[in-house]
């Protein structure tokens, strides 16, 4: 797969530890076949689209395919590791209503056409904590005005995170931008039809409470 466009700079990993024998399977013979090209993907205009960005271990993202499965999802996520956990879940499943960007999803919505998205979810993104790293995070001027493009009026962001600091970072991002309404006063309770992802779980455990925050394109 090759990335053209602009150029944007990657940060994270792209492999962890060696993927097991099926989920290399899955990767070798699955992925080609559901596989969106980055630079001219094609939209179904018959039915909606929605895409996760950081679809992490693909659980989130593959319990919307089998609620929705009128509905067309991406899921984009550079991380292979992650993008073999979805192919296994798509396979056992039977779910062909997943296309995946195996890649930065930077350059995914740089090439979508503008209005083709219904939903764009971006659940526990990485923080990245430390003051000279907070450039790193997804949500900025450049991504806001990419997903604002993409989304269809009254198209819906969906952000999630257990880190209170990003969450003033982007409420305060996406008010500079002044092209979303909300998030709403409720943000401590999940959205409708809410799938509670693994991050969560986690973040529950260890006694972190999440954020949920829902804008909408004016």
């Amino acid at each position: 797969m090759t990335e053209t466009g602009p150029k944007f700079q990657f940060y994270g990993r792209r492999k962890g530890h060696a993927l097991r024998r099926h989920h290399l399977e899955v990767t070798e013979k699955l992925l080609p076949q559901i596989r969106i090209d980055p630079n001219t993907p094609a939209i179904d205009g018959d039915r909606e689209t929605w895409l996760e960005i950081g679809f992490g271990g693909g659980e989130h993202l593959a319990n919307l395919a089998e609620r929705h499965q009128n509905v067309s999802l991406i899921g984009a996520e550079p991380f292979i590791n992650g993008v073999a956990k979805l192919l296994a879940l798509v396979e056992a499943k039977h779910l062909g209503n997943i296309r995946i960007h195996d890649g930065d999803a930077r350059y995914l919505l740089a090439a979508l056409p503008a209005e083709s998205l219904a939903r764009v979810y971006l659940l526990y993104p990485d923080p990245w904590p430390k003051l000279r790293h907070n450039k790193r995070r997804f949500v900025n001027a450049d991504s806001l005005q990419q997903l604002h493009r993409v989304l269809t009026h009254q198209g819906k962001f969906i952000f999630a995170s257990d880190i209170a600091d990003y969450v003033a970072w982007t409420i305060e991002h996406v008010k500079e931008h002044e092209g979303f309404t909300g998030p709403g006063a409720n943000t401590d309770v999940p959205p409708e039809d809410w799938v509670e992802t693994r991050y969560e779980t986690k973040a529950k455990a260890a006694g972190r409470s999440t954020a949920y925050l829902e804008f909408r394109k004016r």
